[in-house]
């Protein structure tokens, strides 16, 4: 390759990254944060670009019997725009499969939850594995496949300390490769820390 070809390509990678992300259609956007981050309050406004949005709510709907949680929910209900809709499901292939709007999904982590407890993983019922990574990798697909701009914001687990419990470990390792598996599929990938946004 010459040096001229070299530097042609890397102009054209160097606009395709631009178009990527300051363009009308950001593909598929990951957004990572730690607790109280402000990755979905990030997240909602890179969503609000678009005219109609598709809220997805993977975790666990709020109750009575966990006021603190029902108060997160609300919280995040409020700041809605009033033309979203919302999608409550822990089907998220199926969702992206037939999205014909741009998603917005908050988060991979209360998903994960949610499927470690539908396919047995905390009472280590025979053949967990098995059914767990059939889930992720069905999800997996679906998000490489995604033709509607996708947000999704997971949390970022591998900086803090190492959970005391076997099930606290479980959900930070799964997490932490599912979030791998993730950005290796995404447009772009953003951290956020104290508000800051970074671009990974």
């Amino acid at each position: 390759m010459t040096k001229l070809t070299l530097r042609l390509a890397g102009y054209l990678e160097n606009l395709a990254r631009a178009l990527r992300r300051y363009g009308r259609d950001d593909g598929k956007v990951l957004v990572l944060g730690g607790v109280r981050s402000g990755k979905s309050r990030h997240a909602e406004r890179l969503a609000a670009r678009h005219p109609h949005v598709v809220y997805v709510a993977p975790g666990l709907p709020p109750s009575d019997d966990d006021p603190e949680w029902a108060a997160r929910v609300a919280a995040h209900q409020a700041r809605r725009p009033s033309n979203w809709k919302t999608v409550e499901t822990t089907d998220l292939a199926g969702t992206l499969r037939k999205a014909t709007e741009p998603l917005l999904i908050d988060c991979l982590g209360t998903w994960l939850s949610q499927v470690l407890d539908e396919v047995g993983a905390w009472e280590q019922r025979r053949g967990w594995e098995h059914r767990l990574d059939d889930r992720l990798e069905d999800f997996l697909a679906a998000w490489a496949a995604a033709r509607v701009p996708v947000v999704a914001v997971s949390n970022e687990v591998g900086s803090g300390v190492v959970p005391a419990t076997s099930s606290g470990r479980l959900f930070r390792d799964v997490l932490g490769a599912l979030n791998n598996r993730v950005s290796a599929d995404a447009d772009r990938v953003q951290l956020v820390v104290a508000g800051r946004v970074l671009d990974l």
